[in-house]
This record gives C-alpha cells, structure tokens and sequence, in this order.
C-alpha cells in the first residue's frame, strides 16, 4: 500500500491550495478516490483526480471515473422541471394532479407542484412498507406516493424528502414529456453540455465507474468541527433524536431513509445503476457538476451552449423555505426549487445567491452565479454528513480564498 497516491490533472497556480487539499485529503485517507473540479466563467482552471478505486489501493482513479453521487442528482432532476417550465409546459402553481390524476388521493388535490420542488409536500416517505427492490420499480414507487397521505399538512412545514423527491418531480417530468427523467436529462441537458453524468445507464459504462465504500455517518452539519485533542463536538438533541429515529422504520425520519429498504451494497449493484432513482443514483464525475453548474452560474450558457435562460434559473433561486428541517434533526436550511441555497450548514461560497445540492457521503455540484463559478466534487469514500461533507467544503474555501 502507498502513502503517496496519485493525483492527475490540471490546477492553475492561482489556485494551488485547492491541489494541496485535495491531496492532503487522499494522503490522510479521508479520500480514498475522488475527483475535483472548478469552473470560473466558463473556463476550467481546477481538473484533478488521484486515488484509487479500491481500498487496497490497486486500480487508480481515471480522467473519467465515474461514482453514485446520492442526493447531488437531486439538482440535475430539478433542472428537467425548469426546463419544461421554460418551455410553457409547467406551471409551478398548478396542481399536481392537473398532471397526475391518481396523486389527488388523501387530500392532495390541491397540492401545488411547487411544494414538490422545495421539500413542502409533507411526503417525505412512502407509508406503506414496501419490498427490497421497490426501489427500481418506477410504476411501484409512484403508485405508493400518489396512495400516501402526507404526514404533515403540506405547506406549513420543510423536510427534506431524501428519496421520494426523485420520483415526485420525476413523475411530473414523465407525465409531461413522456420520457423517463433519465432520458430526457440525457437528451436536453447532459449530451448538449457533453457532461459525463447519468440517471440509469447500462453495463457498457460499469468498467469505469467505481463502488462507494463505507457506511454513512449522520453529523449536525457540514460546519461541524472535526473532532480534537480535546475532544469530540457536542452532538444535539433533535439530532440525537433523528439518528435514533432513522434507524427505525418505524418512524417517518426512518421510512424516509429506509423505505424500501436497501441492503449493504445495494448502492454497487447492477440494479442500482440500471435504475433511475432520480434522488439518489445520478453517477458522474466532477468535471460534469462543473460544467453543469458552470453553464447556471454564467446565466445558463457555456461555450456556446444554453441549457436554460437566465431568468428560469433565477426563478429556481428563489426562497421558498428555511428554517429548522423535520427530517435532518432541525438542521437549518435554505431550499429553492429542487436546490439548496446559501446557508450556514451549507457555506457554498461567500455569495448568498449561490446554489447547488450536495449528496450524502460528501459529493457536491454549486454554481455561484456573482463569481462565475461552477464546482463539482466527486469521491467514493464515505465520508461525515447528510449535506455535503468536510472535504469539499474545504476544497470551496482554499479556492475562494485565492479568488
């Protein structure tokens, strides 16, 4: 086993202490692989990758490694939503029934398309208990979130819909363009951009994708500070509580997290990859969060290429919510619609305006439209967190420090 892994790529000068994060984070092993990328008006002046695929450190991390970067699809998904919105196709106040009939059961007739976006819905868990591998059957999934009753009245509170935001948004998309969300975010989003990113794809693209490792850890939030001499940080009660109660599928913080519920594993499978879990299986590498959110920060065109106006992504910035989460032990946040906002469990950088979403483990995609910038965070060892994690938030202050 080395103790100097490989880090490839390209880092402008400007910004070596992005390079010695990065590197120091594979050094220390809290990366095993991992891949990062800046953009900064449309030209990319951090590109690096380094590590290995494995823990026993035999298969080197590629140019064009690919890995399941959890909630970090949420933001792709929620750009098909503004696109059919810019396209007069989806109205954001509407029902949600106007465009799937069935979803009007237990009261939500009127529910607004809206509330789907930014984690208001008050389905943040399907209630009935369903088999392992429900997961991968789309018309399952739908079926149960259009027969649950919200467990709160939807509207009056946040929480964070971990799992049955892909299939809610997801479904509204289907409906409305007749392709599955995968599909069409190949066809209008990720071929025109050429970013490597997907929602379900075949055998063909496994020899360069990489397994995760390593279970996931809930922590109070990504500012939380790493554990000292002194000392491990105060943990607080309401996330005491959630971490006691996802463990429980019992509860909704639990069904939320675990229902259906998945295997040790599951996440490194063929099934898991061939699906479209639009909340949580997007695979990709840094290099496409970047580009993706580069072409955003810079009004939604990059190299010529325009995947949204500039004042449908504005309108996806807006607040729609903040405060304390119902889900994710009262964390503070800030939602748009489909994309977490500035806040301080969530330091994307020193503008309030930027946004993003980052995935449990510790991947992220942001784009900061004052600055120009777009990011992108990939890495196949678990680490701290449920809202990005402490490596690529490390990563975000060396650069804007040197900005």
């Amino acid at each position: 086993m080395t103790s100097q892994p490989p880090v490839h790529g390209h880092c402008d000068e400007r910004f070596a202490s992005v390079r010695e994060v990065f590197t120091r984070n594979l050094q220390t092993g809290r990366d095993c692989g991992a891949a990062v990328c800046f953009s900064l008006d449309g030209e990319t002046v951090v590109d690096l990758w380094g590590g290995y695929l494995d823990l026993e450190q035999t298969r080197p991390w590629q140019r064009d490694t690919m890995v399941n970067v959890y909630s970090t699809t949420k933001g792709m998904t929620a750009l098909c939503a503004h696109l059919l919105a810019e396209r007069g196709l989806l109205d954001f106040d509407a029902p949600v029934a106007q465009y799937w009939p069935e979803f009007a059961a237990h009261g939500k007739e009127n529910l607004p398309v809206r509330w789907l976006l930014s984690h208001r819905a008050g389905l943040p868990a399907i209630r009935e208990t369903l088999p392992h591998g429900a997961l991968y059957d789309w018309p399952v999934m739908t079926q149960a979130l259009a027969n649950t009753a919200p467990w709160w009245e939807p509207g009056t509170d946040q929480g964070y819909h971990a799992l049955t935001f892909g299939h809610l948004v997801g479904e509204v998309i289907r409906r409305l363009s007749g392709q599955s969300v995968g599909t069409f975010f190949q066809e209008n989003i990720a071929r025109p951009l050429e970013a490597d990113f997907y929602i379900g794809f075949g055998p063909e693209l496994d020899s360069r994708t990489s397994d995760l490792h390593g279970q996931l850890v809930a922590s109070s939030g990504s500012t939380q500070s790493e554990s000292k001499s002194s000392g491990s940080p105060e943990i607080p009660e309401a996330l005491k509580a959630f971490m006691r109660n996802m463990s429980d599928p019992t509860t909704m913080e639990g069904a939320a997290f675990s229902n259906p519920r998945q295997r040790s594993g599951d996440v490194n499978t063929r099934a898991w990859r061939a699906a479209e879990i639009p909340a949580a299986n997007g695979h990709g590498t840094a290099r496409a969060l970047a580009r993706i959110y580069g072409a955003l920060a810079r009004g939604g065109e990059i190299d010529g290429v325009r995947i949204l106006q500039s004042e449908t992504i504005e309108q996806a910035i807006e607040e729609q919510s903040h405060g304390p989460d119902a889900i994710l032990g009262q964390m503070p946040l800030r939602f748009g619609l489909g994309f977490m906002l500035r806040s301080p469990v969530m330091p994307l950088s020193p503008s309030r305006r930027a946004f993003g979403h980052p995935g449990a483990g510790g991947s992220i995609g942001m784009a900061d439209p004052d600055a120009h910038v777009g990011f992108g965070y990939t890495l196949n060892k678990m680490q701290m967190g449920l809202t990005g994690g402490p490596g690529g938030f490390a990563m975000l202050r060396a650069f804007y420090d040197a900005l």
